[in-house]
């Protein structure tokens, strides 16, 4: 049964809040949902023309929180408004400092955070890859020294209800049920 068109229902899609300077330091964030890992140390992001990519062009730097259940109010209100016009930061209420690593702003809001420095970028495709320099996670969504998915609780945009759905169940477990089958 045909049900959506050529509309794609490809899933899970992370949502992404990429947080950048512009050249008088001010923070701007948006909400991107197409990236993907793309090395040990890399991350794809596909994006159009935006303040954040105007930003990066500038400073070579950004950040990648991951949107949570506790953030998702302004996860959403980081992808309907527009760094253009309003200082989304600000306006959200949130608090930022400025990354150890790179050029970039962190927001403190946001349990887990990806520091990056711009690998490429083609703005004709939209592509920016990111190499991933440094890591900081909030003690409260570690456990034994790891990022524990049910402490974070992030959340995955749904593009067939326009939602957002949490992530965190384990269900398996990796490398090893599957060789009961071997």
């Amino acid at each position: 049964m045909e049900f959506a068109g050529n509309r794609s229902v490809i899933t899970p899609e992370a949502v992404f809040i990429i947080g950048t300077y512009d050249e008088n330091g001010v923070p701007n964030a948006m909400n991107a949902a197409w990236a993907m890992q793309s090395d040990m140390n890399e991350i794809t992001i596909m994006l159009g023309k935006h303040k954040t990519t105007e930003n990066f062009e500038k400073t070579g730097a950004f950040t990648v929180a991951f949107g949570t259940v506790d953030t998702m109010l302004i996860s959403d209100y980081f992808g309907v408004e527009t760094g253009k016009k309003v200082n989304k930061i600000e306006k959200a209420g949130c608090h930022v400092h400025k990354s150890q690593h790179v050029n970039a702003p962190i927001i403190e809001e946001y349990p887990l955070t990806l520091e990056c420095k711009v690998k490429s970028w083609d703005a004709e495709t939209g592509y920016v890859i990111g190499e991933i320099v440094a890591s900081q996670a909030d003690e409260s969504i570690l456990t034994d020294g790891k990022v524990d998915l049910g402490k974070l609780k992030p959340i995955i945009f749904d593009p067939s209800f326009n939602a957002y759905r949490v992530v965190g169940e384990i269900v398996g477990n990796a490398f090893k049920d599957g060789l009961k089958l071997k």
